[in-house]
């Protein structure tokens, strides 16, 4: 691979690019327009368009594309050539201000949620110039990919950056106001974050004779393996040869687009892998999110791999996650969640540390509810990933110092230490303001917020926007509640501080996550315990949940209702093609791999019997054990008889899909337990069955051949 620093951006059209192609006053108006500070006249967005058009075409592109990100969680785009014909009919190629500015995609077969008819087909893409166009090429030729919101006839976003966009204002509304009283000055605000991205690799030899990794990105069946993760020594391991090839074309794609990836390395579980970008600002780093993840999918294939996104693609070891760090930014690059090494001294700091728990204590059931999904259903409390009880973890240094201004409005706590290792040829180490807790679905990790929840397939843009939403409505509490102070000094400020510490105490826990004691105390707390995604799905129906995502306009009422029924559905259809998966791989290949060995043991025992029988020997003793190994298959083939018929019987008993609440619910309630038995049934035959019958590659061959 080139020099990093030469091939970074390199499709991308930066500023840096801009201001060579553009006139002054156009790149001027542009940066206004990035800004949000002015719209761009005809005129300048012809200017930028053919100077777009010559760059891409620079680069090989012969298409552009209104790259956007429908209510399906991933990417959408359409096409379109340069192409066109002067009035000779020559052919030339041409890109105009409007072509760039707005599309109109075929919108009816997007998921709505309602908000609109299919025979309603009309929807628009339109440029946001917040995010850079970049050059995507595969192969010889490229298309000149255009990031842009999507919305209906009506005005509704039908997409997950519109919604972003709105809450990064209403969040800088906000913190500003909130620096004006602490400081007296008033910068923009942008919440910035690195989403690091879980993935497992698979074989493509072993995925494509797998038919539940190909219907549903998980193992429906499969036997655990004697060892799994439990040995420990895949986490931060060499890499593999094949995997490490993989991954530097995947970075070297990435680089060229503008997407900075970091940091790779091996994670716990067998064949499970981690990438993580350099922070950006929100709505930059969701839309490179996306980006990464159909890479990652992509070039995997171009190695002979499969790269697996799904929350939970194996049984008994870790699933996989997207840990959102999360934190606020001034416009001259200072982060307000930067402790310092007084942070105690720090009031800033702590103003805004407060304003953040406060926030989750108020909305974490919203929060919650922004990553639920089928395959995050699995994962939750299990294997290192955190519960679905929310909760905030600060460590002892920082909550030690929220207990003295609670109890005292004293700050006199210590200073950031140093550890000392007791070697003098190596240097001591500073000691973070917090230990990490990787149990805790919300922690504090030096200086920013790290949500464990967010599932690795998901787009992070939701869980941004709720979080945005919800940091910005404590601050407004917390703004009035200091302006109706007698003045703005230092008492006054802590005054405030320990009236929200108080009330959201509640939420502030440091222990294990994953014990029961934590269960039992956070239901004493009052802390919601939304298990599964159709319960945290329909907190959107209460009316103080509708009113805290209306009041500041990021989403309207029939959008609200729209993602709500939008994952209800999801959920059912997801769980419906995994039981009807399900259904077919029993009776395609494990009955007939299990049939096919009992009658191998069978026809064994009948010739050890007559052989028996020749020489003159009692069969009924000399065969006892075979007999009851025979019996033992042929008992576990009867139970998964009947849990077959049964999990078939409750897919036909289920309700229609239009129906969400009610389908998604029942799919959870009625058919995931059987579908549980189903599986239970067919691992206990996996375990005995020849590794010459068993039709499908089992778990020793998904995580340990490669």
């Amino acid at each position: 691979m080139p020099s990093l620093t030469k091939i970074f951006g390199s499709h991308v059209f930066d500023l840096r690019t801009m201001k060579a192609c553009l006139s002054k006053p156009t790149y001027t108006a542009l940066k206004r327009a990035i800004d949000g500070a002015a719209r761009l006249t005809m005129e300048e967005a012809n200017e930028i368009a053919h100077a777009m058009m010559e760059w891409a075409v620079g680069l090989n592109a012969t298409h552009y594309t209104h790259w956007f990100q429908p209510l399906t969680g991933r990417t959408a785009q359409k096409h379109d050539a340069f192409l066109t014909f002067d009035e000779d009919m020559t052919a030339i190629e041409r890109f105009s201000g409007s072509q760039l500015i707005q599309s109109e995609p075929d919108a009816s077969s997007f998921p709505s949620g309602g908000m609109r008819s299919t025979f309603e087909a009309r929807g628009y893409t339109a440029w946001d110039p917040s995010s850079p166009v970049f050059v995507l090429t595969r192969g010889s030729v490229g298309v000149l990919c255009i990031p842009s919101v999507f919305f209906s006839y009506t005005g509704h976003a039908l997409d997950k950056k519109t919604p972003l966009l709105r809450s990064e204002r209403v969040l800088s509304k906000s913190a500003s106001e909130a620096i004006e009283l602490l400081t007296g000055r008033k910068p923009k605000i942008f919440s910035t974050v690195g989403a690091e991205q879980e993935y497992f690799l698979v074989d493509s030899e072993y995925y494509n004779q797998r038919q539940d990794l190909i219907m549903a990105g998980r193992t429906l069946i499969g036997c655990q393996p004697p060892k799994g993760q439990q040995m420990e020594d895949h986490y931060f391991g060499t890499i593999k040869d094949r995997v490490l090839a993989f991954m530097e074309d995947v970075e070297s794609e990435l680089y060229r687009i503008g997407v900075p990836c970091k940091t790779r390395h091996n994670e716990v579980a067998p064949h499970q892998f981690e990438m993580a970008p350099i922070f950006q600002r929100a709505n930059l780093a969701a839309d490179n999110n996306q980006i990464t993840m159909d890479m990652l999918q992509k070039i995997a294939k171009e190695h002979g791999l499969e790269a697996l996104l799904n929350e939970k693609p194996f049984a008994g070891v870790n699933g996989s996650g997207k840990h959102l760090n999360w934190s606020m930014e001034t416009e001259e690059g200072s982060n307000l969640l930067e402790p310092g090494s007084t942070p105690h001294k720090n009031i800033r700091f702590l103003y805004f540390l407060v304003a953040v728990v406060n926030a989750i204590h108020k909305r974490g059931d919203v929060l919650r509810s922004t990553i639920a999904s089928s395959g995050n259903d699995h994962r939750l409390g299990a294997n290192e990933a955190p519960p679905a009880i929310m909760s905030v973890f600060l460590g002892s240094h920082l909550t030690g110092i929220m207990d003295m201004i609670e109890n005292s409005l004293d700050l006199t706590a210590s200073e950031i230490s140093e550890i000392d290792l007791g070697l003098a040829e190596l240097p001591n180490v500073i000691r973070d303001t917090t230990d990490r807790n990787r149990t805790s679905p919300f922690a504090f990790t030096g200086n920013k917020f790290e949500f464990r929840a967010v599932g690795s397939s998901q787009s992070i843009s939701l869980p941004i926007v709720v979080l945005n939403m919800a940091v910005a409505e404590s601050l407004s509490e917390m703004n009035a509640m200091l302006e109706a102070q007698k003045d703005r000094s230092e008492k006054s400020v802590l005054h405030v501080l320990k009236h929200f510490i108080k009330r959201s105490k509640a939420i502030r826990f440091e222990g294990n996550n994953y014990a029961q004691s934590w269960v039992d105390e956070a239901m004493q707390r009052g802390l919601p315990n939304l298990k599964t995604t159709p319960e945290a799905l329909v907190v959107w129906e209460r009316d103080d949940v509708r009113e805290f995502l209306t009041h500041s306009g990021v989403l309207a009422g029939p959008e609200i209702d729209a993602r709500m029924n939008i994952k209800l559905e999801s959920y059912a259809k997801e769980i419906d093609i995994e039981s009807t998966t399900l259904l077919r791989m029993v009776d395609s290949q494990v009955l007939a791999s299990s049939f096919r060995y009992q009658s191998v043991i069978a026809q064994s025992l009948q010739n050890l019997l007559s052989a028996n029988k020749a020489a003159g020997i009692d069969g009924s003793t000399a065969v006892g054990a075979q007999a009851a190994y025979l019996d033992k298959v042929s008992s576990h083939l009867s139970r998964l008889l009947v849990s077959r018929d049964e999990l078939d019987a409750v897919i036909d008993g289920a309700p229609d899909f239009e129906h969400s609440k009610e389908s998604a619910f029942y799919y959870r309630n009625q058919v995931i337990p059987v579908m549980d038995r189903v599986r239970s049934d067919c691992d206990a035959l996996e375990s005995m069955v020849d590794s010459d019958h068993w039709m499908l590659p089992t778990y020793h061959e998904l995580l340990f051949l490669m």
